[in-house]
């Protein structure tokens, strides 16, 4: 990777390092994002991976957890890493849908109506416990998840870039509840769980100074540089062996007699926009089968929906996602990660955007 060079004025010695690819200036970017968000959220590591993965697809995250395992600590860090603005909605079911998108007041002074933007024009959105809304107000949020748009008056206004719902709901608590319709569930590009940190993680948690450290989070880049991470993300190779895998994975949920609801297209090209951001996360710039695996459950489980027998017989959509990956043969692609070397040459300068 190196070769040394002599100067007629020097008598030491120089290493020429080659310029950083953007694969790797993605790897370092996503790394340093996940360090940062790891400052807040200890002791959840993969959770936390898949996340900003994620957030590196332009895609949703619907995280159903139990109250206090950090669904809002990472939204909020995740937005303060890149300078971004968080802004939380506490859904119940009083909420309107202008309480969410906005609303158009009269002013009496010029006697013309304004247009008072809601907390949806922000960069992260946190939906708290968004099946206590009504339909109504859930379905307020269909067209700015899909077209990063709110229409008001017949007008398109747009929201800031990037832009990521975060929505959460407890699956401990169903009374007063309104479930998520499969057309709501579809634009969400993953489910989540963090789950409860580790008895370390605890220890270190109650050995922190009792201040929000949010506030605190370094800034790792700006949101135009973000825009510049997710479009070398948006390079990551996929070979057309591994697109015929993910083909044949969906087709299989098309066709199962245990789901009454396969995967969508939407499904499929969300699996392959995330995976993208896994094979960035482990420092290759091509998805590998594994990276499908890892994310068939988390990003096209919650797409599908089995068949009232057998949900009766105790089938999940997991369980019947697992046995169809199972039975189709794995393709082969080259097999390259990013080595110690590499990461060594990559990682000179503590600015990613250099």
């Amino acid at each position: 990777w190196g070769f040394r060079i002599r100067h007629p004025d020097d008598h030491g010695d120089h290493v020429s390092k080659p310029p950083r690819s953007n694969s790797h200036r993605a790897w370092l970017a996503f790394n340093r994002l996940q360090e940062n968000i790891e400052q807040v959220l200890r002791g959840k590591s993969e959770p936390v991976r898949l996340a900003i993965a994620c957030l590196l697809a332009e895609g949703h995250l619907l995280v159903e957890d139990r109250p206090g395992t950090g669904k809002t600590s990472l939204a909020k860090s995740m937005a303060a890493s890149f300078g971004g603005i968080a802004r939380r909605v506490q859904f119940t079911p009083d909420l309107l849908p202008s309480d969410i998108t906005g609303v158009s007041v009269y002013n009496s002074v010029t006697g013309e109506f304004s247009f008072r933007q809601g907390p949806v024009f922000t960069n992260i959105l946190v939906a708290d416990e968004i099946n206590r809304a009504s339909p109504k107000t859930q379905a307020a949020l269909l067209e700015v998840m899909e077209e990063r748009q709110v229409t008001v008056e017949g007008s398109p206004l747009v929201v800031p870039r990037p832009f990521m719902v975060v929505a959460t709901q407890n699956p401990l608590d169903f009374q007063g509840t309104y479930p998520l319709p499969e057309v709501q569930l579809d634009r969400f590009a993953m489910k989540l769980s963090l789950g409860y940190a580790d008895r370390e993680a605890e220890l270190e948690v109650m050995a922190r100074p009792e201040q929000d450290l949010i506030p605190t989070l370094k800034q790792i880049f700006d949101v135009d540089h973000l825009g510049t991470v997710l479009g070398w993300v948006r390079k990551t190779t996929v070979s057309p062996a591994l697109r015929e895998y993910v083909a044949d994975i969906v087709m299989r949920t098309r066709e199962n007699r245990d789901l009454r609801l396969g995967v969508s297209t939407r499904g499929t090209l969300t699996l392959l926009a995330v995976a993208r951001a896994v094979a960035v996360s482990n420092g290759r710039d091509f998805v590998t089968p594994d990276d499908i695996k890892l994310l068939a459950v988390p990003v096209l489980a919650h797409r599908m929906a089995v068949t009232p027998e057998a949900e009766m017989d105790g089938v999940t959509e997991a369980d019947v996602l697992v046995n169809i990956i199972d039975t189709i043969p794995v393709p082969r692609v080259r097999e390259r990660e990013m080595t110690a070397d590499d990461a060594e040459l990559v990682d000179d300068s503590p600015n990613v955007g250099d």
